[in-house]
């Protein structure tokens, strides 16, 4: 999509500091964290959300980037929480399917 800023990053448009790439998928850092660790695992193909996802090799990759992420950043053992905001009542603001992988510190039981 011309003009989605997540597609500008996952695929070099766009400087920002990469964590993790794969084939299907690029990995940065958030530019608001809300914990240590906070990095975005995002599809370089545009996708709305979530509900778009439908490729077999794309949701291997993004699980793939999830397990490296969580690796490169230290938080594998000690744990760390995923969330994926799907329409704007969810609080999306990006348009584009992506994934928070937060941690480094502990998170409490409490989702919101």
């Amino acid at each position: 999509m011309e003009n989605c800023i997540f597609c500008k990053l996952a695929n070099h448009e766009i400087p920002t500091n990469i964590v993790y790439e794969n084939e299907l998928v690029t990995a940065f850092e958030d530019a608001n964290p809300v914990a240590p660790v906070h990095t975005l695992i995002v599809p370089k193909a545009h996708m709305d959300n979530i509900l778009g996802l439908s490729d077999p090799d794309l949701m291997v990759a993004l699980k793939d980037a999830i397990d490296q992420v969580a690796e490169i950043k230290g938080v594998k053992e000690s744990g760390f929480r995923l969330i994926n905001n799907c329409g704007a009542d969810a609080g999306q603001t990006v348009m584009h399917l992506h994934i928070h992988l937060i941690g480094g510190v502990s998170l409490g039981e409490k989702l919101i």
